[in-house]
């Protein structure tokens, strides 16, 4: 009885002086919004790369044109070519897939829409080698490439650029770089990309159609390789070395004009720098559930003064320290907790909002739920004690000559 005697007048309270206290749980709000949106945001985009590194497999290894510095400037170098993929297929002894790409950025127009994607020339292989699906379609053949026929597969995201649908566009002809291209297929969305290589951001034509009728250069700016079953990423790296440093003409002792790269690694340190960063804005945004503590603090001491003659009554009749303390420090708590949960809601909103209208990739945990209000009864309970302890200290016959 004593207990829910407690929580009725801390509602009570709360309830007489309503614009006081929603003023009071506003840092709280505020605070636990933001940890929850900041969270959404980075958990969305720590599932993608989740997904990404799921699809990549573990056996995938890219071949990079290499940077070079003159004079303390960072040049990019095109030191790949077409034929070193030619050199690759019949040295190599480890690879079952052999990828190269050859990319620019790309002028698309449709009716009378315009819209800019990266372009890239490739193989028919590509999406065998990616694990990638097609939404509407099909991908173009090894006759297509060797023919050199102008048939692009576009990436999820180009058909709404152009206003238009995956299904539709298919079989319709669209201009890629001034030249009439037929749209053959339609990537199912990927969802983000190795580096700045997103495929729902991209169209791709035949590898031999980019090098002789649209870029007219053989340089590429990557192959892409899958080791085959049984055999140690390591071994394959250094088989691909030994290929690429005799069709480069490279001596011993001169560094590679190329670097060997392992997709997996990269997207690893992706996802940790993610996580940093997200716990490095969830820390920011946490700061404003202190600022919100302190207010809450500062209430409750305007409170305890406001209310010495009350306090002086209820011991009088018989409440004892421990009573005061409770209803003080119950307050606080109730103050908080009804903050964390608006918080809560207007964060989850928020992150719905991003996912919706920013086309950002926000996941709202329970994890992040949990931690978020069990922190805001955290700061009730510890910005709670002084003002309770206070309240409970008051001497009773001073408490009732209080004015």
């Amino acid at each position: 009885m004593l207990v829910g005697e407690i929580i009725l007048v801390a509602f009570q309270s709360i309830r007489a002086n309503m614009f006081r206290a929603v003023l009071t749980m506003l840092g709280i709000i505020i605070g636990v919004a933001a940890v929850i949106t900041m969270l959404a945001a980075g958990a969305g985009a720590q599932r993608n790369i989740d997904e990404q590194i799921a699809n990549l497999g573990s056996n995938i290894l890219t071949v990079n044109a290499s940077q070079f510095f003159a004079r303390g400037i960072s040049r990019n170098q095109l030191t790949l070519k077409i034929d070193d993929v030619a050199a690759l297929r019949s040295e190599a002894q480890y690879l079952d897939l052999i990828v190269p790409e050859l990319q620019n950025r790309g002028q698309l127009k449709f009716d009378n829409l315009n819209a800019n994607a990266r372009l890239a020339g490739t193989a028919p292989e590509y999406l065998e080698l990616f694990n990638y699906d097609l939404e509407a379609g099909r991908f173009f053949t090894r006759e297509e490439d060797d023919a050199r026929k102008r048939v692009v597969v576009l990436g999820a995201d180009i058909p709404e650029r152009l206003e238009s649908d995956a299904r539709t566009l298919v079989g319709k002809t669209i201009d890629v770089n001034g030249q009439p291209f037929e749209v053959i297929g339609v990537l199912t969305s990927v969802g983000g990309g190795f580096g700045n290589s997103n495929p729902d951001q991209g169209a791709f034509i035949p590898l031999r159609t980019a090098e002789q009728r649209v870029f007219g250069s053989q340089n590429l700016e990557n192959i892409s390789v899958r080791v085959r079953d049984g055999v140690e990423l390591e071994r394959a790296m250094v088989d691909i070395e030994r290929v690429l440093r005799k069709e480069h003409k490279i001596l011993p002792g001169e560094a590679n004009d190329f670097a060997i790269v392992d997709r997996r690694e990269f997207l690893d340190t992706q996802q940790e720098a993610q996580q940093t960063f997200t716990y490095l804005l969830a820390s920011i945004a946490g700061v404003s559930l202190i600022v919100g503590g302190i207010g809450i603090m500062n209430i409750m001491l305007v409170s305890v003064t406001e209310r010495t003659r009350e306090i002086g009554i209820r011991m009088a009749l018989g409440a004892t320290r421990l009573t005061i303390l409770a209803q003080f420090l119950v307050e606080s708590v109730t103050l908080c907790l009804l903050g964390g949960l608006l918080g809560v809601a207007i964060g989850f909103a928020s992150a719905t909002l991003l996912a919706r209208y920013f086309e950002w990739d926000a996941f709202v945990s329970w994890q992040s739920v949990g931690l978020s209000s069990a922190f805001s009864v955290g700061v009730g309970l510890f910005f709670g004690i002084w003002p309770a302890r206070r309240a409970a200290r008051l001497d009773p016959i001073e408490a009732l000559r209080y004015e």
